[in-house]
């Protein structure tokens, strides 16, 4: 058979099909089906090139979840538009022909299409997405094969009714089906809004911390009305719920409360913030990396994290050493031997600490600011020297200084033939009269 005779039989096929009386206007909804997938993808084609954010991945900046987030949807255009486009087709066939069943099948395999793209760019949580392999997909299967109306009706008739609640496992699956896509949306909104809000560089971070953890009660709160709302739950049921959720909190839940609010009052009160270097009496201590509402994170200079309930911040004395002021006073001790010249001793001392780099040192500064070396007393066998100096915050991690400066102090006596007493006795031996 040659290529002409192959594409004569075909049309002559085609012909008998789409005027048979079994298929009516078949031929239309094939048109308009291809015409509309086409069409959705020539589009899809033009804004992906087009629209800048679809058209290069975004580079490091402000709002860069956000960017690449809507970068990433450059793949869900063309499933999403040709959605669209076969539901217009649906209603032209239906006015054309009164036929609409073989658009309603692509549009359908075109919501499973859409779903997959969703799960296999979007979703990194194990759990959602299989929520979405395992229900959504094989519902918008069902519903192309038109067995999703009688699978629904079975689900919901296998139910078990708890006083004036029906539990169905319609509304079961409904439930997990909405729980799961609220709280992937929710951590979806909570990455982006925690971004945002701490790229507002005009707040302080404190009050940025602030904003972030009210953002989060209201989303996570808004969530879980919407999943009772999905659940069919009347809320007016929450006024019973609160006063056992009070007189759970009033007995077991205590200490949990406890954390909660004082986490809120450290917000309002901004006592302590990211970055602060708190200690304890007790020796705890470290740099504040992270405050939750129920409690907050010391990491240590030597990688340790310490976890402190929030209530401790409200009822145990603490210092922070660099809240207000990120300036710090720190002191080192020596000894120098009596026949020391002193004066240009304590003047070479002055000028190697104020060498240093992290010492804070100039003309600029108040003189009680300036690195000073002074005589603290006369020991038994010395003169003892007091050196006082300020740096920008705390002298440990990778502003460790006092070893740098006892070192560099070390140098300039030995260069400087200056002697370092040892504790010296005179031992007499008295011998007895016979």
């Amino acid at each position: 058979m040659t290529i002409e005779e192959f594409f004569t039989t075909a049309q002559q096929f085609w012909q008998t099909v789409s005027t048979s009386t079994l298929i009516p206007g078949l031929d239309v909804q094939v048109a308009a089906t291809v015409a509309a997938v086409l069409v959705a993808f020539l589009i899809g084609l033009v804004i992906r090139s087009r629209v800048r954010v679809f058209a290069a991945e975004p580079n490091a900046g402000p709002l860069l979840y956000l960017r690449t987030m809507l970068y990433r949807t450059r793949n869900l255009v063309a499933p999403a538009l040709s959605v669209l486009l076969l539901g217009v087709a649906v209603e032209v066939c239906v006015a054309l022909v009164g036929q609409s069943w073989l658009i309603r099948i692509a549009q359908s395999v075109a919501v499973v299409v859409f779903f997959f793209r969703i799960t296999a760019g979007f979703v990194g949580n194990s759990l959602v997405s299989g929520l979405f392999t395992w229900i959504v997909i094989p519902l918008a299967t069902l519903r192309v094969f038109g067995w999703l109306d009688a699978v629904s009706t079975w689900l919901d008739a296998v139910a078990l009714d708890v006083g004036t609640i029906r539990i169905s496992l319609l509304s079961l699956g409904r439930t997990f089906v909405a729980g799961g896509v609220l709280f992937w949306l929710g951590s979806i909104l909570n990455t982006f809004g925690k971004e945002a809000i701490r790229n507002r560089h005009a707040l302080d971070i404190g009050t940025r911390e602030m904003v972030i953890k009210l953002f989060q009660i209201g989303l996570y709160v808004s969530i879980f009305l919407l999943l009772l709302g999905a659940m069919g739950i009347n809320l007016t049921a929450l006024a019973v719920f609160g006063g056992a959720l009070g007189v759970g909190l009033g007995f077991g839940l205590q200490k949990i409360a406890a954390n909660f609010v004082s986490g809120l009052i450290i917000l309002f009160d901004r006592s302590i913030i990211p970055g602060d270097y708190i200690e304890f009496d007790d020796g705890r201590s470290g740099t504040l990396r992270e405050l939750n509402m129920r409690s907050a994170t010391l990491e240590t200079f030597d990688g340790k994290d310490i976890i402190v309930p929030n209530e401790q911040f409200i009822t145990l004395p603490f210092v922070n050493w660099t809240h207000n002021n990120k300036k710090q006073r720190y002191s080192l001790e020596f000894s120098v031997a009596y026949k020391t010249d002193l004066r240009t001793m304590l003047q070479l001392v002055r000028e190697v600490i104020a060498s240093h780099p992290k010492v804070l040192s100039g003309p600029e500064l108040p003189i009680e600011e300036r690195p000073d070396a002074e005589i603290s007393s006369f020991g038994d066998s010395g003169v003892n020297i007091l050196v006082e100096f300020w740096i920008l915050g705390i002298d440990d991690g990778e502003n460790r200084v006092g070893a740098d400066l006892l070192l560099m102090i070390w140098d300039l006596l030995k260069e400087n033939d200056i002697e370092i007493p040892f504790p010296q006795r005179d031992v007499r031996i008295v011998r007895a009269e016979p």
